[in-house]
């Protein structure tokens, strides 16, 4: 809901932990997605890529967050964006699990 999700990163004592791409098997098909794991949950993005060109704009000159890492800083600035894919996870509800490369 676009309502809700704007305060989701809104704490000011909730630190990042580690953020990456990785694969999501789902059903048939694999999806792009980028993890957040922040000190009290999983955030799990979809990557978007988008397929506009802005006419003459310098995406360069977007500003982004200098915390983000330079992978996902150069994403953004080539037009790319996260959106949220399912609520985020409480760590304390989490289960982990070591499993078998495919």
């Amino acid at each position: 809901r676009e309502n809700s999700s704007e305060n989701i990163l809104s704490s000011a004592n909730r630190l990042l932990l580690h953020e990456g791409k990785l694969m999501l098997a789902e059903s048939t098909r694999l999806l792009d997605v980028y993890l957040f794991l922040f000190d009290d949950f999983l955030l799990i993005t979809k990557i978007k890529r988008n397929k506009k060109k802005y006419g003459g704009s310098d995406t360069s000159l977007i500003p982004v967050c200098p915390s983000l890492t330079p992978e996902l800083q150069s994403f953004i600035r080539e037009g790319g964006f996260c959106t949220v894919l399912d609520q985020p996870i409480p760590l304390d509800r989490l289960i982990l699990k070591n499993v078998e490369p495919i």
